[in-house]
């Protein structure tokens, strides 16, 4: 009989009276980079993807604004699309101070600059945007502030992209790539700048590659990568991980340090050349006086 009443009081469930609400959600946009540029013909190198929050689980700024950073750095769906972001990202803090977000990401993120850099910052700016509240936003790296990042303060309402397609500007450079015998070899550049970039970190992404039509390869090993590259006054300061330092054959980082040294000092703007680890200062690292360039 206790059987019976329980099939009986089962239709029950699906009475219109019965049915359970479902929590209120709404749609926000998450800003990915195309991730095949080809074809976009100068338009924006982003494309949106939609993304539905819980009202009950985003209901102050500082949550929203969480969840949507969350969300973004968890990277697209579609495959089609890229994050903007260096793997491994993550969000270490997020404060909401006025109608400012000052957002604190994991040291990864320090691997960008110039054009990545931009647009990396871009996207956050442009996701959070859609916070009423919030109308600046400040990106910090354990707390610390990006030296070589033309503005600290991003103002959400005027982000203004540039195409990655539209050059600004050029410079000449002499860049050093490796030559079939793995020795140095000077090749005459003019090197396209792009919105965010500056000279020095257009010379050190142009070594990443190759020159076209010259049996040349780049002279930094697999692994090797600069984590930042700025300028104050003659002096250009540039920045690796220790981590990705960790396991390469000591030649071919000493070959990818002279690569370097000699291709940044080529520009007119550049009188010196200096190494760090971590934003460290080495004297163990780089050329030393007298060594053949």
């Amino acid at each position: 009989m206790r059987k019976r009443l329980c099939l009986l009081l089962l239709p029950l469930l699906f009475l219109p009276g019965c049915r359970r609400e479902e929590p209120a959600r709404t749609a926000y946009e998450l800003y990915f980079q195309e991730a095949d540029l080809t074809y976009s013909a100068g338009e924006s190198p982003f494309r949106t993807e939609t993304v539905y929050l819980y009202d009950a689980e985003t209901d102050t700024p500082r949550l929203l604004a969480e969840a949507l950073v969350g969300e973004l750095l968890k990277g697209p769906a579609d495959e089609t699309l890229k994050s903007a972001f260096p793997a491994g990202t993550t969000l270490l803090s997020l404060k909401v101070d006025g109608d400012r977000a000052r957002v604190d990401l994991s040291p990864s993120y320090e691997s960008l600059s110039g054009v990545a850099l931009t647009l990396a910052d871009s996207a956050l700016a442009m996701t959070l945007s859609q916070v009423p509240e919030i109308s600046s936003v400040q990106i910090t790296v354990r707390g610390r502030e990006l030296a070589y990042r033309d503005r600290q303060i991003l103002n959400v309402r005027e982000v203004l992209l540039t195409p990655e397609e539209d050059v600004i500007s050029t410079v000449e450079a002499r860049l050093w790539f490796l030559n079939q015998e793995g020795g140095l070899t000077a090749a005459e550049q003019i090197l396209d700048l792009y919105e965010g970039d500056t000279q020095v970190s257009a010379v050190a992404k142009a070594l990443e590659g190759r020159p076209e039509g010259r049996d040349l390869l780049s002279p930094l090993p697999e692994g090797f990568q600069v984590k930042s590259v700025w300028l104050e006054e003659d002096i250009c300061y540039v920045n690796l991980s220790s981590a990705l330092l960790e396991g390469l054959e000591e030649g071919a980082v000493r070959t990818a340090l002279r690569a370097l040294e000699n291709s940044l000092s080529s520009l007119e703007a550049v009188e010196e050349v200096r190494f760090l680890v971590d934003g460290e200062f080495r004297r163990d690292i780089g050329l030393f006086d007298g060594e053949e360039k």
